[in-house]
């Protein structure tokens, strides 16, 4: 994972750890929703940050030395076409997160919660978790400064000074806990490590394979281990010990060295080669202490070795180490396990990122930033390859009336209208973009200016033709077009002005109109 400076990858997860165990411990003294919910969450509360900073960390980075509190948000929308609050919720509800969990989410970002219902009162707990999140994190000095808005947040969630303050020294175990357990624990916070000299418990018991020819010795051995709660199977050759190995997998192998017909030091190399590779881990017994006899039980590939007789005692110790070193194993297998998973998760969150960063979310059609980098790329090849390409700016008529007099929901409905009627009116090849407010961007392919100006009219009658029956308007809806192609401009920056000086000449004379850009 690529990461910026300007990103503090542990500070967002020590933040989110303590808003997460914050809330958890909120919603147990004032139920709203389960606290083992309230805890998941706090935790993703603002995984659109992290989001951000994983799909585009040198954007995000500037954004982030940029910002200036509120301004951040501001930046985003510029940067991403969204913002981290926004994103949150969107990914939150992708992955099934309950509909009271959204909406109360985006109430806590508001500076007043009007809602007295279980929304509310969920999106005032939050806001208390993250006051408290952010105490929980603070110097002395800061915390003081921030003691009196978390007791008037406290208020607002029913909580007196008593239950505030058993808050704020209450789960603080657990949160050092994860915050360990994730690997993101400062010194200062969680106190000194558990001494180093003792030795760890292992919890996981094992699936052993005994392979020794000696009957007496493979019972005696069994007992022992299956007294400890092993999963013990034995065999008395070496080929029956790997017939086994392959079918079921144990975990850890135990093996005398002289045996027939295939003895230990074939059997440890036959399952070094084998799909089992690495994942045994093997024990010799031997009654050689000789040098070269070790060196060469070692080349074949086994881990450690006990002298027969064996003792059990010794023989334990070395199980006891092996099986350390399974666990470690079966941890690290795990751990790759959930990073696939996230990973491929993430992967298709960045896919729907860039998707976002690329669309006008009212209208659905690619948005200014798409539609620039799109028109570059097309006039590089128009140029290279000498084909025609033709661009028409178009600006709805009237358009500031219609928010004026019926309201922004009744021009976001024009918008969107109008949009469906462009779509359905140009070539499958050509693109339809949403520059911003009520101008539009449209792009044809292979296209030159007389081409265009037929297309350019077809449009601005289907849209003059084609009224938004569920609005009220006071003059119909009508477009003006101004119309450039690549054999009038010099550069890309020569059409673009070409056409957005046609369509002022288009709403200068009269509006609903097509004006072509001469040369």
């Amino acid at each position: 994972m690529c990461s910026f400076e300007a990103f503090d990858y542990a500070a967002y997860w020590q933040k989110s750890l303590a808003c997460a165990v914050a809330l958890q411990s909120i919603t147990a003294q004032v139920p709203t929703v389960a606290p083992k919910e309230a805890f998941t969450l706090g935790l993703l509360a603002d995984v659109g940050r992290l989001a951000l900073a994983t799909a585009w960390p040198q954007e995000y980075g500037e954004c982030l030395r940029q910002a200036d509190g509120e301004r951040l948000i501001a930046l985003e929308r510029e940067r991403f076409a969204t913002d981290h609050d926004d994103l949150s919720r969107m990914l939150l509800t992708d992955w099934g997160f309950p509909q009271v969990f959204i909406d109360a989410l985006e109430l806590s970002h508001r500076d007043e919660i009007q809602d007295d219902g279980r929304t509310g009162r969920f999106a005032r707990q939050l806001v208390l978790a993250r006051r408290v999140a952010d105490y929980r994190l603070a110097e002395e000095p800061r915390r003081m400064a921030l003691s009196p808005t978390l007791q008037v947040e406290a208020r607002k969630c029913g909580l007196d000074d008593e239950d505030l303050a058993h808050l704020l020294g209450g789960p603080q175990a657990e949160w050092l806990d994860w915050t360990r357990m994730i690997g993101i624990a400062d010194d200062d916070q969680t106190g000194s490590a558990e001494p180093s000299g003792q030795m760890p418990q292992a919890d996981e018991k094992l699936h052993v394979l005994l392979a020794d020819d000696d009957p007496l010795m493979l019972t005696r051995l069994s007992r022992q281990l299956e007294a400890d709660g092993h999963h013990v199977a034995s065999r008395r050759d070496g080929e029956a010990a790997l017939e086994y190995a392959l079918e079921h997998e144990p975990e850890m192998v135990i093996t005398d060295w002289h045996m027939k017909p295939m003895n230990g030091l074939e059997l440890c190399k036959a399952l070094r080669a084998s799909a089992l590779g690495g994942n045994v881990y093997i024990v010799m017994l031997t009654a050689s202490e000789s040098e070269d006899a070790l060196v060469e039980a070692f080349g074949a590939g086994i881990d450690d070795y006990v002298i027969k007789p064996p003792s059990v005692r010794v023989l334990k110790a070395r199980i006891w180490a092996g099986q350390r070193i399974i666990t470690l194993h079966k941890k690290l297998a795990r751990e790759r396990k959930e990073i696939e998973r996230y990973s491929s998760e993430l992967a298709a969150a960045n896919r729907r990122l860039e998707l976002m960063a690329h669309t006008d979310q009212l209208t659905g059609l690619p948005n200014r930033r798409y539609a620039m980098d799109r028109l570059e790329q097309e006039w590089a090849e128009a140029r290279m390859f000498g084909r025609p390409l033709s661009i028409m700016m178009l600006d709805l008529d009237w358009f500031k009336s219609i928010n004026d007099t019926l309201g922004h929901d009744a021009g976001d409905q024009a918008l969107v209208h109008a949009a469906r009627v462009m779509r359905e009116t140009v070539r499958t090849s050509d693109i339809v973009c949403r520059m911003g407010g009520e101008e539009f961007l449209i792009i044809t392919q292979d296209t030159g200016g007389a081409a265009a100006i037929q297309t350019a009219d077809r449009i601005r009658s289907a849209i003059e033709r084609r009224q938004p029956l569920d609005l009220e308007l006071s003059r119909p809806l009508t477009a003006s077009i101004g119309v450039a192609d690549s054999a009038s401009a010099t550069s890309l920056k020569d059409l673009l002005l070409k056409a957005d000086n046609a369509l002022y000449q288009a709403k200068q004379n009269g509006r609903n109109g097509v004006r072509y850009a001469m040369a």
